[in-house]
């Protein structure tokens, strides 16, 4: 084999590993903003329940225009799903709380090597992003 025909045999296997790698860091790239969109439908979803736990009478197992008493349970039966995890910063158990934060935590891993985070302060007629870690 000649020199030139090994030259050539070397730059494209070099150029497909180059294609790999980048192929794998495009496919985790879209892994970690996929995660990252569902988190907030998710969180955005429980702020609304949150809002409507808010407005609901008492005696239909609402806050009567409070959050007081509203736990995570009261809003979903489940705090996890193959999106991630979900909480409520210190559940307003007592005291007559304006707002509330719910918060989601992703399973994916992105390029700055931790989850996505993203918490949402829930008002009776609002909503705010107060904190948010992206891939």
């Amino acid at each position: 084999m000649g020199s030139q025909q090994l030259l050539l045999i070397i730059v494209g296997v070099i150029i497909l590993g180059v294609a790999v790698a980048v192929g794998i860091t495009m496919f985790r790239d879209q892994a970690a903003a996929s995660n990252r969109d569902s988190v907030s439908n998710d969180v955005v979803y429980l702020a609304s329940k949150a809002q409507e736990y808010y407005r609901k009478p008492q005696a239909l197992g609402g806050g009567q225009k409070s959050f007081n008493g509203m736990t995570l349970m009261r809003l979903t039966n489940k705090s996890a799903n193959a999106n991630g995890t979900y909480d409520l910063e210190s559940a307003p158990i007592t005291g007559d709380p304006a707002s509330v934060v719910v918060t989601g935590t992703g399973v994916e891993t992105g390029s700055n090597g931790g989850p996505v985070f993203l918490a949402i302060r829930v008002w009776p007629d609002s909503t705010a992003i107060i904190t948010e870690r992206t891939n």
